[in-house]
């Protein structure tokens, strides 16, 4: 069926109103770092979606069946910002808000664990963007938090492609360039919009600090004076740590550092390290200085990662892969390919597919799916790649990117097949509540 047959002509794109705090979701502070977002009432609010074919990211993995997954005549019902049930068979609540969506398609929001959303922001010029501080290599004690602009166009851009959440990272100017930020994509105040307010350190390997630096004689000129201000930066903090220490057991006065104080979490394994990398020495040297430090670490971009596949699975890493839509904009592209992420499915390495928008606009998240799958990914394998994988990149798994009793009420309702490109969001929930509505 078309979707033109399905769905009526667009309506308009929520957008909640700041002065009328009280109807949005106030969280309050969780565990590491989290915030616990969804509704919040003086009653229980019950809604219910039935009716419509369910991907609810149960498919095993490996089922080439192009419905694999999907069950028809679903029903998701959904109380207090929370999903209660999901799935065939599913009694509708009692006092609950039904909606029939007999004939389209309902999957778990769309989650980008790769973007510069609200630092780079959609029509503004480079003179304003935050998502470099271009000064020095190592930054580590920069927030994205206190530069995130809620008000960036492409949050309601997000919500028009499906995209419930995001993490939103520093850019690959410096070695060394901050904390990122999770947040969910319905605009609001920023602490309120944040899952995680500092989600992962961002650092880059390659072409882009060399680039930055190296133009005006400064370090790094090379790529081993990328690596060496890495190793330097945890060799410093765990040289602070040990003077902390030291001034601490005299009763003497410390003074503190903030990025030296960032850093430690990240060799703490509290905060996982993000290296953005394509070329594949670029990824080996990620590896190696990321097992020299014992950190919990990420490759962002992995471009060249089809070329050391089997290895990338032997060390257990975890990758996020795109932009892929995008062109050969410099050398260390010139190997980026559709089948990256189908070779990465077939040696068993974890993936999860990105935009890094803008580079990708972030509404097309899902033709990067979709491509994927024209490239041999598995129908079901692309659709994990931009809800399971992605939240299990994000070590968020335990609220989004299923559909299954106790996870978070982010939901897309779409007017067809969501990975054929004639599909159109038709709903997007956050939190159990309408953010964007065609």
């Amino acid at each position: 069926m078309m979707p033109s047959e399905i769905i009526d002509e667009p309506k308009t794109i929520y957008a909640p109103k700041r002065n009328n705090l009280n109807s949005i979701a106030m969280p309050g502070a969780g565990e590491a770092g989290i915030l616990a977002g969804g509704h919040k009432s003086g009653k229980k609010y019950k809604k219910c979606l039935k009716g419509a074919t369910l991907w609810t990211g149960a498919g095993m993995p490996g089922e080439a069946d192009k419905n694999a997954g999907f069950i028809k005549d679903g029903v998701v019902a959904i109380e207090d910002g929370k999903i209660v049930a999901a799935g065939a068979g599913v009694p509708v609540p009692q006092g609950a808000e039904v909606t029939d969506l007999k004939g389209l398609f309902v999957t778990p929001g769309l989650i980008d664990a790769h973007v510069h959303m609200g630092a780079y922001n959609e029509g503004f010029p480079e003179s304003m963007q935050d998502a470099n501080e271009k000064t020095y290599p190592v930054l580590p004690q920069l927030r994205l938090l206190d530069s995130l602009y809620p008000d960036d166009v492409a949050f309601p851009d997000a919500l028009s492609g499906g995209v419930t959440c995001v993490q939103s990272l520093p850019g690959s100017a410096n070695v060394i360039g901050g904390q990122g930020i999770v947040v969910k994509t319905r605009p609001d105040v920023v602490e309120r919009m944040a899952v995680m307010p500092c989600s992962a350190m961002k650092a880059a390997l390659g072409e882009n600090p060399v680039r930055i630096y190296g133009s005006r004689n400064a370090v790094p000129f090379t790529r081993m004076g990328n690596a060496w201000l890495m190793r330097d930066a945890f060799v410093r903090a765990q040289n602070y740590r040990a003077r902390r220490e030291a001034a601490a057991g005299k009763g003497e006065p410390f003074d503190r550092d903030l990025g030296v104080e960032a850093l430690l979490s990240v060799l703490d394994r509290k905060m996982p390290f993000r290296i953005h990398c394509h070329r594949s020495d670029d990824i080996q040297t990620a590896v190696r200085i990321s097992e020299e430090f014992g950190l919990d670490y990420t490759i962002e971009h992995c471009t060249e990662g089809h070329l050391i596949a089997s290895w990338l699975a032997e060390k257990k890493v975890f990758a996020a892969v795109g932009p892929t839509l995008s062109g050969r904009s410099k050398l260390e592209l010139r190997n980026k390919s559709w089948d990256t992420p189908r070779i990465l499915y077939e040696a068993g390495v974890h993936f999860c597919i990105i935009t890094d928008h803008p580079v990708i606009p972030i509404e097309h998240l899902i033709v990067c799916a979709s491509l994927a799958v024209k490239a041999g990914l598995p129908q079901d394998e692309a659709l994990k790649a931009v809800t399971i994988r992605a939240a299990e990149h994000l070590g968020l798994s335990d609220r989004l990117g299923f559909l299954e009793p106790g996870k978070d009420a982010d939901l897309v309702v779409w007017s067809g097949d969501p990975l054929d490109a004639r599909s159109r969001v038709v709903l997007t929930l956050v939190d159990g509540q309408t953010a964007y509505e065609r």
